[in-house]
């Protein structure tokens, strides 16, 4: 079982950020062999889910207005929903959840930390681009999952996220503020770093040093759908 933070020390080669121009491969590239043990994927998965719903908390705790923390109330009882889904997978296969997700409780934190951003527009940004980013890699490894978990698993995580509000205030904000959305594009370029070394950590060891080519693909696809998001947003990615 890895953990996140034992590999914050080492140098991890992340996909470089793919340019507008570059063509994007419309193959799907099969990563069902790289899935880790199914209690150590849904310890890891529903962790995040229920960190995400803990940072949504919070950006409803310091927005500014009441329509705002009405409106993200709905994402963070998404985020809450998909961790319970997570759990109710775990508890199916006898396992404790708490013992099951204890192993990333340390990593995750000190990922949530990092990239909690110094204010309320960070925050959301932060959410949104590494919550997606995070909710497409699980999805994707979900296909190594055995018997029927791993549909399962993929159509829970890809249920609507109700991230629409964040979209809808950061766009509103950065059209607003010509400084503010060069400096959240500078916050998005560096939290898709970080996102990744959380999917990185997600995959078995041997997977970092071998069959290097057959995963690259995967974190190709899964930058190019980050640019999107941020090109929705009106950022450079």
């Amino acid at each position: 079982m890895i953990k996140w933070t034992d590999r914050r020390a080492q140098r991890v080669e992340t996909p470089r950020l793919s340019t507008r121009g570059e063509r994007q491969s419309t193959t799907k590239v099969d990563i069902a062999g790289f899935a880790p043990e199914l209690l150590t994927y849904l310890g890891q998965a529903a962790y995040f889910q229920l960190g995400m719903f803990e940072n949504i908390a919070r950006a409803i705790s310091i927005a500014p207005e009441l329509d705002a923390k009405e409106a993200l109330s709905a994402a963070a009882g998404r985020a809450l929903a998909k961790h319970q889904g997570l759990v109710a997978e775990i508890r199916r296969r006898g396992g404790e959840p708490s013992e099951v997700m204890a192993p990333f409780a340390p990593g995750l934190d000190a990922f949530r930390h990092q990239t909690a951003g110094a204010d309320w527009n960070e925050l959301l940004l932060s959410c949104y681009l590494a919550g997606g980013l995070l909710d497409d890699f699980f999805i994707r490894l979900s296909d190594g999952l055995p018997g029927d978990v791993g549909p399962r698993v993929a159509h829970l995580l890809g249920q609507d996220a109700g991230t629409d509000v964040l979209i809808t205030h950061l766009r509103a904000a950065i059209r607003s503020d010509a400084a503010l959305g060069s400096h959240l594009a500078l916050w998005g370029r560096r939290l898709v770093g970080d996102t990744l070394l959380v999917a990185r950590s997600a995959l078995p060891m041997e997977t970092h040093t071998s069959d290097q080519s057959r995963i690259e693909p995967v974190f190709t696809e899964i930058i190019a759908a980050h640019t999107r998001r941020m090109d929705g947003l009106g950022l450079t990615a």
